[in-house]
């Protein structure tokens, strides 16, 4: 299986175009209908092998709302770039239903590129309860919930049993471990993503969380992040750093850096997307069999994660409404979630997966992802999120870096975020 990641994101993203879609249940013989027909779905990266087989089948019994598969660049922000360029443009364009990370639903509902959708139509009761959060603006649905991802706490397990120690549930036991067991192994303690990019932003904001701490309220229209909270959680990044438990290479880590140097057997914790814990424990991994997996921990117990995954959206001018609401009512389907975990290895938003023991045997670390998920938050909420993460990446980095500290970290960001706000 070859996965391909948007930065900081910790989902696999895929570039479709769909030329028809009906939802679950629909029927082939219905014929034409005001608002169905052929679509366009655009999303990004490569495909795990499951997708296309799938929307083959539903054009085998759907004919006349076909489904083509289209992929859009490997990189999230070029898959952006190129959704924002399409929806500019008005008229139609090419793209009814586009699959779209998590923080991107605010900007787009904000602009108008993407129009409200019927809550009663989908069911979102179903659905783990912090994944619909990230498809609302002001108070509407504007996209539904596909994949979720939360960040989980990699750790080697063969090396904390010969401690005779469990992994830790707190910062100060992460803090500790790293500091005076990794390196009587010849390993490094601790290490996330924080390279400059929206992977920093990810790690910044679950630290802020964890602490108690927001960064955004009132759907951006309020900066709170100066605080003590915010302030204790970009400290514990800027002590590992300064103190040596995080090596100074996680400054050039993503995803894949990272997880490399915890496959590669250098890392004896490691933040990441659940994609971590399946690559490294793959057989031909140096690590395969002495990984376990917990939720991030935080100053007093478990942590906060920030919420990963996709949202299916509909184009404000989508060609035929209804099949692009249909084909999201089929893809977040409970078969269809099915398959999008067990041969796309994604992460589902229906709950009664995260139950199902079978899956569970099969994806061990399910139990820990719904915990995560079920503690989640979305990332700052607002429609000039781009700007937001831009900020926070800059200011957040001169801090690890020794620049600034903390506190005149906070006071920056603060600064810096009203004035994004009020572009």
């Amino acid at each position: 299986m070859r996965w391909i990641r948007a930065a900081g994101r910790g989902l696999l993203v895929l570039a479709v175009v769909l030329t028809g879609y009906v939802a679950s249940g629909a029927r082939a013989d219905e014929g034409p209908a005001a608002g169905r027909g052929p679509l366009t779905l655009a999303t990004a990266g490569d495909l795990t092998g499951y997708l296309g087989p799938l929307l083959q089948g539903w054009n085998r019994t759907h004919p006349g709302e076909k489904v083509t598969l289209v992929e859009l660049p490997d990189s999230a922000d070029e898959t952006r770039a190129q959704m924002v360029t399409d929806l500019r443009g008005g008229d139609r364009g090419r793209f009814d239903v586009l699959n779209i990370d998590v923080d991107w639903t605010s900007e787009f509902a904000a602009a108008g590129w993407i129009a409200p959708l019927p809550r009663a139509r989908f069911p979102l009761h179903t659905f783990l309860p912090p994944v619909v959060d990230t498809a609302t603006y002001d108070g509407r649905l504007y996209a539904v919930p596909y994949v979720t991802n939360a960040g989980l706490l990699l750790y080697r397990k063969d090396v904390l049993a010969k401690e005779g120690l469990p992994p830790p549930r707190t910062w100060a036991e992460l803090e500790r471990d790293a500091k005076t067991i990794a390196p009587k192994y010849g390993l490094d303690g601790y290490a996330g993503q924080l390279l400059p990019y929206e992977g920093l932003t990810v790690n910044a904001a679950e630290a802020v969380y964890s602490a108690g701490g927001t960064i955004l309220g009132d759907e951006g229209a309020r900066v709170t992040v100066d605080s003590a909270a915010a302030r204790e959680g970009i400290g514990f990044l800027v002590r590992g750093l300064r103190e040596g438990w995080i090596p100074k290479a996680a400054l050039t880590y993503k995803e894949e850096e990272s997880k490399q140097a915890f496959q590669d057997g250098r890392l004896l914790f490691l933040r990441n997307w659940p994609y971590a814990y399946a690559v490294a424990s793959a057989p031909g991994s140096k690590v395969a069999g002495k990984i376990g997996v917990v939720p991030l921990p935080g100053p007093d117990g478990p942590g906060t994660s920030v919420l990963g995954g996709s949202n299916l959206a509909v184009n404000a001018h989508a060609r035929h409404p209804q099949s692009a609401e249909r084909l999201i009512a089929y893809l977040t389907s409970e078969r269809v979630q099915r398959q999008v975990l067990t041969r796309g290895a994604l992460p589902p938003v229906r709950a009664d997966l995260y139950d199902d023991p079978a899956l569970a045997r099969q994806f061990p670390y399910l139990p820990t992802l719904r915990e995560s998920v079920l503690n989640a938050a979305p990332r700052p909420k607002s429609p000039h999120y781009d700007q937001v993460s831009l900020v926070v990446q800059a200011v957040v980095h001169d801090a690890l870096t020794g620049r600034q500290t903390p506190a005149a970290a906070v006071r920056r960001l603060a600064r810096e975020l009203a004035a994004t706000s009020r572009r």
